[in-house]
């Protein structure tokens, strides 16, 4: 995951067309033709988009009292703990 891409992501789409664009990227790596890493960047893509996803409805849950950056440094730290447990 690339927190300067879910930022950017969050600001500039809404989470319907992010959503949309994550069911295009799952059904592109259902192509048997493609090579392993074209399916890690595939993956990466969706990652970071689902990310962003998040990160909109944090800002949603927070009635708009947090900014994409704030949300965005959230998330992570959300994601980088769920890692470490």
């Amino acid at each position: 995951m690339k927190l300067p891409i879910i930022k950017t992501l969050s600001e500039r789409f809404d989470e319907d067309y992010l959503l949309e664009t994550i069911e295009v990227l799952e059904a592109l790596a259902e192509i048997p033709s493609l090579k392993e890493s074209e399916l890690e960047v595939i993956g990466e893509l969706i990652s970071n988009t689902l990310g962003a996803v998040e990160v909109i409805s944090i800002i949603r849950e927070s009635n708009g009292e947090k900014d994409a950056r704030t949300a965005s440094s959230e998330f992570m730290k959300r994601v980088l703990g769920s890692i470490d447990n």
